[in-house]
C-alpha cells in the first residue's frame, strides 16, 4: 500500500508540474504571437515608408481628421484629435492625381446633389477644385434612381490617364429595402472639372453594394466593396467586405468573391505593407464599435484576420486611436509624414 501511495503521489506531482508549465506558457503566449507579415527590420529598407489615415470620428461624423503610421499597423492621431480642415464634409477619400497633387472627394450629405473636390500640394492646405452635379436620372438602365449620392470616391488610373469617381445610389425607400437597393455608379474625368455625359453602373450583376473603391494591382483591376444585402441563412455574405476582379478599368467585374470580413463590417481601406509584399485590409465594425484587419499576400486571398484594436497592448497586433470612423488610408513619403507631424503635432 505504501508503494501504491507513493506512486499515486508521484503521478499527482507530475500532473501538478505539467499543469503549472502549461499555465506558464499559456500566460506568456499572448505576447508571443507572430507579428503580421510585411514588416521590415530596418525602416530605411521599407518600400512604403509611411501612411496617412484620413477619417471622421464617432463624435464628429463627416468631418476631416488625420492619423498617421510608419508601419501600417500602429496609428497615431494628429492635431490633438481636432479637425485638420474645417471646410470639408463627407466620407474622406484621397488619391494622388494626374499632376502629382492630392485630391479629396466629399459631399455635405447623401441628399445633396453635389460632389465636391478639393486639391492639395502637401496634404496640409486644401483649396476648392470643383463641384460636380451628376444627373442621376440619365443613368442608363437606372432612370428610377433616387436623388441620393453616398460616399463618393476617386481613383486615378495611370494607364488611361483618367479618374473614376464612384458612389452609391439607391432606388427604393424604407429600412433595409433602401440599403439593399444601393447600386454603384461612376463617371469618368480627365481633370475632375469636366465629366462624362452621364453616370453609369459599374457592375453588370444586380446586388446591393456601397463603399466601393477601385485599385489596379498587377495586370488586373479590383473593386473592393461592401455587400449591402442584410445577412440571413439564405444570404450569409450580407454586410461583409468582398472583392470583385476585372481585366480592365470598367470591367466586366466578376461576381464578388467570398467575404474577407465577418458580417456587419463596412468602409474598407486597403494599403500595401512596408515591404510591399502583403496587403492590409481594414474595415469598420459599425456603428463605430471597432476596426478589423484582414491580411493576404495577394488580392485573391486567402485572407486571415489579425488580432487588434482591443486596447490590450500585449494582445493587439495593430492599433488605432479611439473613436475613429470611415475614411481612407494611403501611402505617403517619410518627408510627407514628417511635414504632417511637424505642422499638426502627433499624439503619442
Amino acid at each position: 500500500m505504501r508503494y501504491l501511495s507513493f506512486s499515486f503521489r508521484l503521478v499527482c506531482l507530475k500532473a501538478v508540474l505539467a499543469t503549472s508549465i502549461l499555465l506558464f506558457f499559456a500566460g506568456n503566449l499572448r505576447a508571443q504571437q507572430p507579428d503580421p507579415p510585411g514588416q521590415v527590420n530596418n525602416p530605411d529598407e521599407a518600400v512604403n515608408q509611411a501612411y496617412l489615415f484620413a477619417h471622421m470620428t464617432h463624435e464628429d461624423y463627416g468631418r476631416l481628421y488625420y492619423s498617421v503610421s510608419l508601419d501600417g499597423l500602429h496609428w497615431h492621431s494628429l492635431n490633438n484629435k481636432q479637425r485638420v480642415f474645417n471646410e470639408y464634409k463627407g466620407h474622406p477619400d484621397i488619391c494622388k492625381g494626374h499632376d502629382g497633387r492630392y485630391y479629396i472627394a466629399g459631399n455635405t450629405s447623401d441628399a445633396s446633389p453635389v460632389i465636391n473636390f478639393w486639391v492639395s500640394d502637401d496634404l496640409i492646405k486644401w483649396e476648392k477644385h470643383s463641384t460636380y452635379t451628376p444627373d442621376l436620372k440619365s443613368t442608363p438602365d437606372y432612370s428610377y434612381a433616387l436623388q441620393r449620392i453616398g460616399a463618393p470616391k476617386i481613383f486615378f488610373d495611370q494607364d488611361s490617364k483618367q479618374y473614376v469617381v464612384t458612389w452609391h445610389t439607391p432606388h427604393k425607400e424604407g429600412g433595409e429595402v433602401y440599403w439593399a437597393s444601393q447600386r454603384t455608379l461612376y463617371v469618368l474625368s480627365k481633370d475632375l472639372k469636366t465629366f462624362s455625359n452621364h453616370p453609369s453602373r459599374l457592375f453588370d450583376w444586380d446586388m446591393g453594394t456601397i463603399d466601393v473603391f477601385i485599385r489596379k494591382i498587377g495586370d488586373d483591376y479590383y473593386a473592393v466593396l461592401k455587400d449591402e444585402t442584410y445577412p440571413t441563412l439564405y444570404w450569409t455574405t450580407g454586410k461583409t467586405i468582398r472583392v470583385s476582379k476585372a481585366p480592365s478599368l470598367l470591367g466586366p467585374y466578376s461576381e464578388p468573391a467570398a467575404p474577407i470580413s465577418p458580417n456587419f463590417r463596412e468602409a474598407p481601406m486597403l494599403i500595401p505593407s512596408p515591404d510591399n509584399k502583403i496587403w492590409y485590409m481594414y474595415y469598420e465594425q459599425y456603428p463605430g464599435v471597432s476596426y478589423g484587419l484582414s491580411i493576404a499576400d495577394n488580392m485573391n486571398g486567402p485572407w486571415y484576420q489579425a488580432s487588434g484594436y482591443t486596447f490590450y497592448h500585449d494582445w493587439d497586433k495593430y492599433s488605432l486611436p479611439e473613436s475613429v470612423r470611415h475614411g481612407c488610408m494611403i501611402t505617403i513619403t517619410k518627408q510627407e509624414y514628417e511635414n504632417l507631424t511637424s505642422h499638426f503635432g502627433i499624439d503619442k
